[in-house]
């Protein structure tokens, strides 16, 4: 009970050296709840970063009774969070490679070599109109064929993040090659 009330006051009180040491504590614990439920390491990071804040803030509110577990207390934010994660339209939109088959395109042969070009030409005009960093990871992962590690490693960015956007690249150059498609080139 001493330790909690010495928690509680050391969170109020902003203690860095406290603080830096429930969250070390208590994060490789999350990591494996994030690891054993569909997530990543990043994905851990993150959310547990923001029940982090969420757990502090409750305690200077005092939302929180003084002699109340922080630990668990954090932990159950923290799993909360997950779970709404896991709810999420966010966590949804990380889907596999295979459902982007429309990009296949480019690399399936087709009975009509004038069809082909003519699909070509519209994903090379639309690829042509994205952002740089977006038309880079796309011809990282398709044309030269990277794995999103390596990927994420040489664009300086974490591999949840690198999947992300590459889903929101995706989607973009879907939404171009249709509307060149449909202005007729």
């Amino acid at each position: 009970m001493q330790n909690e009330n010495h928690l509680t006051t050391a969170f109020k009180r902003n203690d860095q050296k406290v603080m830096q040491q429930v969250y070390q504590n208590m994060f490789p614990r999350f990591r494996n709840h994030v690891l054993n439920n569909s997530g990543d390491e990043a994905q851990a990071k993150d959310v547990f970063q923001e029940a982090f804040i969420a757990c502090w803030r409750n305690i200077k509110e005092d939302k929180l009774t003084f002699n109340s577990n922080v630990e668990a207390y954090l932990f159950s934010i923290a799993k909360n969070k997950w779970i709404d994660f896991l709810r999420s339209s966010r966590f949804k939109k990380t889907v596999n490679t295979e459902s982007f088959s429309h990009l296949s395109i480019v690399a399936e042969e087709s009975d009509k070599s004038e069809e082909k070009e003519s699909q070509l030409e519209v994903i090379q005009k639309a690829l042509n109109q994205l952002k740089d960093n977006c038309r880079a990871l796309l011809q990282l992962f398709y044309f030269e064929r990277k794995s999103m590690d390596e990927i994420s490693k040489e664009m300086n960015l974490t591999p949840a993040t690198a999947r992300n956007q590459k889903y929101r690249c995706m989607e973009k150059l879907r939404a171009l090659s249709i509307e060149i498609k449909k202005n007729g080139l």
